[in-house]
């Protein structure tokens, strides 16, 4: 597993990184700048401060790197299985760093996948230590892992035991090859993979809760129909109710963990206004008691745990931008201070040692890549380390900026627009750049996709459109089943606002996006034809029947996953018609554009056939189609070479559509 060809060397609290600095720029910098994975990510210092560790690129893959603080030796690399794509690490001891990392496979447990799901995504642990030698498997021993998709989080890192940490495990209904049934809990030894069962989940568990210091304090479980969370207490070797949760999707409560001070758990729930907050749950009395922290006009983005303990110390807020906010005041005090050296920028803590000595910050704005420093709290001296995009310069970046607008129905909505460089902001070609999710939401901050966009001369358009996350309950609400109608229409009045203004050239406007973003901009060519002179869909959706017959055949039809999807695209026992309706695939005919669709081939979030029934449909309807498969990839832009290629064939396509 350890490569033995070098990496840059980062010289962390001396210099800066070698790989940097030495790119100036031209006319246009080369696809590979933007498309590149980023140079480093995924950053952490080891308890003791003595270590850094992060994920980089080698050869367009991501890989685990060790570097000794303070040195300019070479870092420790390390791959991951052939097959398998290396996907975050984690200290957990001074000595054990665990890399976590992905298979795509057709089998589960030895049995054949799904009809509806050809594949399945395996997730894996490994140990290693500081010196690149003695790699072990977690849970290699264990009976259930054979047939476990999900080994990959630690639940506990128990700092007085040099050995062992916590993690969860699926134990498997023989019936239900390839879903959990159970959500033990086992201490596992990081030094020899072997686990040890400590207690066993009932059936539908889907939480633990413990301490930071390997005690176990409750556990979540969930019930169907209505679905309910209960949350109980672990008190004396035995187990006591405390309380139920709404669990419905989108609108229920959600345990986060214990706060700082040991004195209660931290739950997000929807508050009077109809925003999230986060309140105390005290562990005495099991009662809900003081707001720990809300925003008049925002959800929570989501908490900010202690790295060490697992804690809640604090949480994120999205405005138009990220915003950090921490209960515990020494934290409150230090980010405040990261935020007073790095003005104007969005600047925050990524990581500290457990003593709090050192610290890595991250630094970014539209025009600046994330960019690591190293600050040294004993001297206050923040060194710079690396740029996760070294080939970029601030000229090559387009401004962007809060570009609000009201929809048809007179609901307000968030937006983003990105400027081209150094072009006059008149009758310019645009792109839409629709995010996924749904239930996700575009800051203002640096983007690869867009940044790639506006320095190829194009005007990007990013909207939060109706069910986007981060604007409270009536928001999302407003947004359910509104696939292809009213969220399309928040799309569309985007781009006509754009128009009036006098910003976008109407006959040159062209939708692009992944995963729901690739259903909305086949959405778009598919039902607002005359609006776009392209589209671009990498792995959406294109057929909302078969997707939910997908759904209906893997999953019970009152679990919460089957909800949730119900809840979004429509409940096919119900809304049949309205998901024949708006499914691009079967509309075809509709079509005037031409489409560029790519799509990963070891996709397991949105099967590839998605993307062929829309390359079908298209060809039967005699419409300009280029359908790209991409081998070896997944759903996330995992490997360089898929966003190189993608970027690439976008550029090529805009240029002869929209060019400029």
């Amino acid at each position: 597993m350890k490569f033995a060809r070098a990496l840059p060397t980062l010289f962390i609290g001396c210099c800066l990184s070698a790989y940097g600095g030495t790119y100036r720029a031209q006319a246009l910098p080369p696809v590979e700048a933007f498309g590149q994975l980023p140079f480093i990510s995924d950053t952490e210092l080891s308890p003791d401060g003595k270590y850094f560790a992060g994920v980089q690129s080698l050869d367009g893959k991501p890989v685990a790197v060790i570097y000794k603080v303070s040195s300019s030796d070479a870092p420790q690399v390390f791959g991951s299985p052939e097959g398998s794509l290396v996907t975050g690490i984690e200290w957990a001891k001074n000595d054990r760093l665990l890399i976590f990392y992905k298979s795509a496979l057709n089998t589960i447990g030895g049995q054949k996948s799904s009809r509806y799901l050809p594949l399945a995504t395996w997730y894996r642990t490994i140990s290693v230590d500081v010196a690149g030698t003695d790699p072990v498997e977690l849970f290699e021993h264990t009976r259930s892992m054979s047939a476990n998709y999900a080994a990959s989080r630690i639940q506990d890192k128990v700092p007085d035991d040099p050995d062992s940490i916590l993690m969860p495990l699926w134990t498997l209904a023989a019936s239900n090859v390839g879903y959990g049934d159970r959500y033990d809990l086992y201490k596992v030894n990081v030094r020899t993979g072997d686990a040890e069962k400590i207690l066993g989940g009932v059936s539908k568990s889907n939480k633990w809760i413990t301490d930071g210091l390997g005690n176990v304090v409750g556990r979540v479980t969930e019930t169907m129909d209505p679905l309910t969370d209960h949350l109980f207490f672990y008190r004396n070797g035995d187990w006591q109710p405390v309380m139920d949760f709404d669990a419905d999707p989108g609108k229920g409560s959600a345990i986060y963990g214990e706060t700082w001070d040991a004195r209660s758990l931290a739950v997000v729930r929807t508050g009077p206004t109809g925003y999230d907050e986060i309140d105390r749950l005290d562990l005495d009395t099991g009662k809900l008691g003081e707001v720990l922290f809300k925003d008049s006009s925002y959800d929570i983005a989501g908490p900010i745990f202690d790295e060490w303990t697992g804690r809640i110390v604090g949480a994120r807020v999205a405005h138009d931008s990220f915003e950090y906010h921490y209960f515990e005041p020494s934290m409150q005090a230090l980010q405040r201070g990261v935020e007073a050296q790095f003005p104007g920028l969005d600047a925050r803590v990524e990581s500290l040692d457990r003593s709090r000595d050192k610290a890595i910050v991250m630094v970014e704005s539209p025009t600046l890549p994330p960019t690591l420093y190293f600050l040294d709290r004993t001297t206050h001296v923040a060194t710079k380390i690396a740029s996760t995009y070294p080939a970029l310069n601030n000229s090559d970046l387009g401004q962007m900026r809060p570009y609000p607008y009201k929809a048809r129905d007179g609901l307000k909505i968030a937006a983003f627009l990105t400027l081209p460089p150094g072009k006059n902001p008149t009758k310019l070609p645009l792109v839409v750049l629709v995010h996924g999710g749904p239930d996700a939401r575009d800051v203002l901050g640096f983007d690869w996709w867009g940044q790639f966009l506006a320095n190829r001369g194009y005007a990007v358009l990013q909207t939060n459109y109706r069910g986007s996350s981060g604007y409270g309950a009536a928001y999302t609400t407003a947004g359910l089943q509104q696939w292809g109608l009213k969220m399309q229409d928040d799309i569309s009045d985007g781009v006509k606002q754009l128009v009036a203004d006098g910003v976008a050239d109407p006959k040159r406007v062209c939708i692009v996006g992944a995963n729901y973003g690739g259903y909305a901009a086949l959405a778009g060519a598919t039902f607002t034809p005359d609006l776009y002179a392209c589209a671009v869909s990498f792995a959406g959706i294109s057929d909302l029947t078969l997707d939910m017959r997908r759904m209906l055949e893997t999953w019970n039809t009152k679990s919460a996953y089957y909800k949730f999807w119900a809840s979004r695209i429509g409940d096919p026992m119900s809304n049949w018609n309205q998901l024949v309706a708006t499914s691009p695939a079967l509309h075809a005919d509709q079509v005037k554009a031409p489409i560029l669709i790519m799509h990963g081939a070891n996709d397991t979030t949105v099967p590839i056939e998605q993307s062929e029934a829309e390359r079908d449909a298209l060809v039967r309807a005699g419409k300009s189609v280029q359908f790209e498969r991409v081998e070896g990839d997944d759903h996330y832009f995992t490997l360089a070479s898929t966003r190189i290629e993608m970027l690439s064939k976008l550029e090529a396509f805009l240029a002869a559509n929209i060019g400029h």
